[in-house]
């Protein structure tokens, strides 16, 4: 069997800064989809992480990132991909919802064809493998499943202007309800990079957004989208990455 489905109703809680954890076994294409619930009131200048990463100087990375507030103010999620060990490629959303009031599910599918974002099945964010046109693309290395609670308060929240206020710890965030359905790395990238029943997320129903999906997903873009490096000439001196010019989907 080269595939994985795990699932899980066991909450994990992080309340101290620097505080992570990680899968033991490492994957090439699935989906996970991890249940978590922020941190209420003032959470300026943390950083919540949920990701996928190779941990290779090279390194591939599937990054969500919830970045802290002040009280009142809305979190701001940020995606990030890397590939071969090249990033710079953040969007950043506003939620349509309090994110630590309740658990939401947030979702990555990654497969031979597309990654894709997801919070509570609604698609933010897309990245296209367009490896056949010289972009980069996550395909070769095996990635863990990752969580961490960490310290950002010098470019979170406003650029680093909001700290952390010590004074309103502990910092919670709980994680739970998590599902890995994915291929299990065994040194052979055969075992993942076909179609066959288990692995379900290759086949070519996935290799773009339903027709739903899309209306979603261009809602997302239109009314909570805040940031998107594919707009961002003067952070490229006019010369956007290649992937920008090329379609979503």
């Amino acid at each position: 069997m080269s595939s994985l489905y795990f699932s899980a109703l066991r909450t994990y809680v992080l309340i101290i800064l620097g505080a992570s954890f990680s899968s033991i076994q490492t994957f090439l294409f699935g989906q996970i989809d991890m249940k978590i619930k922020l941190i209420r009131g003032s959470s300026q200048g943390t950083v919540v992480a949920y990701y996928m990463s190779s941990d290779q100087p090279n390194r591939d990375e599937i990054d969500f990132e919830f970045l802290g507030n002040v009280n009142g103010q809305p979190y701001i999620l940020q995606t990030n991909v890397y590939a071969e060990g090249l990033d710079n490629r953040e969007e950043r959303i506003h939620l349509w919802f309090d994110p630590a009031k309740d658990f939401h599910t947030y979702s990555i599918l990654w497969n031979i064809h597309q990654i894709v974002f997801m919070v509570d099945q609604i698609p933010i964010r897309l990245y296209r493998n367009h490896g056949e046109k010289g972009v980069a693309y996550p395909r070769l290395q095996p990635m863990s499943v990752q969580a961490s609670l960490w310290n950002g308060e010098s470019w979170a929240t406003r650029g680093g202007h909001d700290k952390i206020d010590w004074s309103k710890g502990p910092f919670v965030a709980s994680f739970g309800d998590y599902k890995i359905d994915a291929c299990i790395w065994i040194g052979n990238t055969s075992f993942c990079n076909g179609e066959s029943t288990e692995n379900w997320w290759n086949k070519n129903e996935f290799s773009s957004l339903t027709r739903v999906q899309k209306r979603w997903f261009k809602w997302v873009r239109k009314y909570h989208l805040i940031y998107d490096y594919c707009q961002d000439y003067g952070r490229f001196n006019n010369k956007l990455p290649k992937e920008c010019s090329l379609p979503k989907y």
